[in-house]
């Protein structure tokens, strides 16, 4: 008789309650493969979506409101869960992940950012206390790292921070049910320029609208999917030059957002150079190769690194808004290379970097942690 399977309760206080990493990816695929799952996460009410049990706790304004309100609601909804395994996403739930793990629960910490310096670019943090607050995080992430059951980290360099023994590479590479999806002819697809995400100024806005005002053609479109950060941001691209190019769509659910790749010619993660972003992988990257289009990127290291000598697209300066309209146009002027370079990256997606291959990680994490019995954490 084979063992029943943990239950696995995730946590959120920060995130959407769809948010492709947490949901679509780990959870959806964690009750396809018969897991029992929970996701506690802000939401308007308490449902069963794709065999995941959302668990609804009410949202607060305001970000003090969220990292005291939402985060005891959190902690209040995940003991009344009764979970084998709990997998929290959130920096700011690391104290609920120690008080879970005090009662000896087994606790999972999944590391998005190098939060630490992270914190040295945020504006709404007074610049005289960032290096205070960042030490503080550092301090507080090595607790965890050293009390915790297991860490998941997004990137190497973030995995680098924490125990070796007990931490797990979890990348943010596509999910291969999602590939055929996206099989709409490249070359029919209109001239469209993608950008999928959060919009900010350090993701590149500014750039993106400038380098739309560089290419002067009117038949070239960028569409903006995702969510300005701040609000205000919104007014400002709005009065920029290059904005009568752009078709903002706001948020758009999963099947939305495929369609949108499947239809599209070139993503763009033109990302600022600040700190935190050298030792990411934005999760765009990887979908607009899974889409079969080229992106154009900035040229970080890491970026380079994570998909080696495949060329499947273009790399650049994501401060020169001139040298990313000229990827853009030489990846327009030349729809037969850029399609084989999309193909390029699609194939390395069905080979390498997807998530099959990172979600039977988690899995072996979950099955050692249920495993061990053990309230030290996770032995190896």
């Amino acid at each position: 008789m084979s063992q029943p399977l943990p239950k696995i309760v995730h946590l959120t206080s920060a995130h959407p309650p769809f948010d492709v990493r947490i949901f679509h990816r780990a959870c959806v695929s964690l009750a396809q493969a018969g897991y029992p799952v929970v996701l506690v996460v802000p939401h308007e009410r308490d449902e069963v979506r794709e065999g995941v049990q959302v668990r609804a706790v009410a949202k607060t304004r305001g970000r003090l409101g969220r990292m005291l309100g939402t985060v005891w609601a959190v902690y209040k909804q995940a003991l009344a869960e009764q979970g084998d395994i709990y997998h929290f996403h959130d920096p700011e739930l690391i104290p609920m992940g120690l008080l879970l793990r005090l009662q000896g629960k087994k606790v999972v910490y999944d590391v998005h950012e190098d939060v630490p310096t992270d914190i040295l670019s945020k504006n709404w943090i007074p610049k005289p206390l960032r290096r205070l607050v960042a030490g503080a995080m550092r301090l507080l992430e090595h607790l965890a790292g050293r009390l915790l059951s297991g860490v998941v980290a997004v990137t190497k360099p973030i995995a680098e921070r924490f125990p070796a023994h007990k931490t797990i590479l979890l990348q943010n590479f596509p999910h291969p049910q999602e590939i055929a999806l996206l099989d709409q002819p490249y070359q029919t697809r209109p001239a469209r320029v993608l950008y999928a995400g959060s919009i900010t100024a350090v993701r590149g806005l500014f750039e993106m609208l400038q380098a739309m005002q560089h290419l002067q053609d009117p038949q070239v479109r960028l569409t903006l999917i995702g969510a300005f950060a701040p609000q205000s941001l919104a007014a400002e691209a709005k009065n920029h030059p290059g904005y009568h190019q752009v078709d903002f769509l706001g948020y758009k659910n999963r099947s939305e957002t495929l369609a949108l790749l499947a239809s599209s010619r070139i993503g763009l993660a033109v990302l600022h150079p600040i700190p935190s972003f050298l030792v990411s992988q934005p999760t765009k990257l990887y979908e607009y190769m899974m889409a079969g289009i080229p992106f154009v990127a900035s040229d970080f290291p890491l970026w380079r690194e994570s998909i080696g000598n495949v060329s499947c697209g273009l790399f650049v300066d994501p401060k020169n808004p001139r040298a990313i309209a000229e990827a853009i146009k030489w990846l327009l002027e030349h729809p037969a290379e850029a399609e084989a370079m999309g193909q390029r990256g699609r194939q390395l997606i069905i080979e390498r970097l997807n998530w099959g291959v990172e979600f039977a990680k988690l899995t072996a994490l979950y099955q050692r942690l249920y495993k061990a019995g053990t309230a030290r954490g996770l032995e190896v």
